[in-house]
């Protein structure tokens, strides 16, 4: 019999580090899903998509950029996370064949701050910072509504493009702040998210003086960045965005493959092995 099969699709996609993740979670569960990372380009999408629908077997896709945001006009319903946010990183193929997407990069982002020792945004002193404007930062601000986060300050390159983030801030109940990149002179928050890609963030090192709160960077490849470096050595906590994408993985493992995981430890920790994370 045939093992089912799942994958990561994007464009460029070599650099995934899901298979890796997804692999080693389903061998320790002892589900047969084949995980393949699929370079996939806009223009292919559509058909990508079909073919879910017409292959047996397909359990379901990971989803990364620059798909997050069209993939969700191509399934059949959409969770209320997603729905609120009209991106989505997971699509699931349920046992009907009808096509669900989700959004675990919420779950991913609020997992890796708490292993780090974050618990709640509300009694911060300074709202806190999300940087960049793609479909992470809609997850990020998602994410902090749920931390208790009631504001948060957002640096665009170009303001001007807020977009979705308007609208998603509003649906979530938080009031946004919305200011140029290049006006970024001190990056002081107890909280940072920088959603920018590699090496995006490296004209902001000089703003980092002094810090003693959190900084979530999601671009993990290489690590560690020079934004997380310099944090550190300004006194801050790194959380590399490796710990988001484990995270992530694990909700997705457990909608792929449909097993009810009662040793979720058990199931981070040979993850984490899997790309070199501590363990747990």
């Amino acid at each position: 019999m045939s093992p089912a099969k799942a994958a990561v699709i994007g464009h460029p996609i070599a650099h995934s580090k899901s298979p890796a993740l997804h692999r080693a979670a389903y061998r320790w569960l002892g589900v047969d899903i084949d995980y393949q990372a699929i370079d996939v380009s806009a223009g292919e999408l559509p058909g990508l998509v079909q073919r879910l629908r017409e292959q047996a077997g397909w359990r379901g896709l990971s989803v990364t950029m620059p798909h997050k945001a069209a993939i969700a006009d191509l399934v059949d319903e959409v969770d209320p996370v997603a729905a609120k946010l009209g991106v989505l990183n997971t699509v699931r193929v349920r046992e009907d064949g009808a096509l669900i997407g989700s959004n675990t990069d919420v779950a991913g982002i609020i997992n890796a701050l708490q292993q780090a020792g974050l618990r709640s945004v509300e009694t911060f002193s300074r709202p806190p910072i999300v940087l960049g404007g793609g479909g992470t930062a809609l997850a990020a601000l998602a994410a902090l509504a749920e931390l208790g986060g009631g504001e948060a300050q957002l640096y665009l390159r170009n303001p001007d493009k807020l977009g979705a983030l308007a609208v998603v801030a509003d649906r979530l109940g938080l009031s946004l702040e919305v200011l140029p990149l290049a006006a970024l002179s001190a990056l002081r928050a107890e909280l940072v998210l920088s959603t920018l890609p590699p090496g995006a963030a490296d004209e902001l090192l000089g703003s980092v003086t002094s810090s003693a709160g959190y900084l979530l960077d999601v671009a993990y490849d290489p690590w560690p960045s020079a934004l997380a470096s310099a944090w550190q050595a300004a006194g801050g906590t790194v959380v590399s965005g490796l710990e988001m994408l484990l995270y992530q993985a694990v909700e997705q493992v457990a909608l792929f493959s449909g097993v009810v995981i009662s040793d979720r430890n058990g199931l981070v920790n040979v993850m984490c092995d899997s790309i070199g994370l501590p363990r747990r």
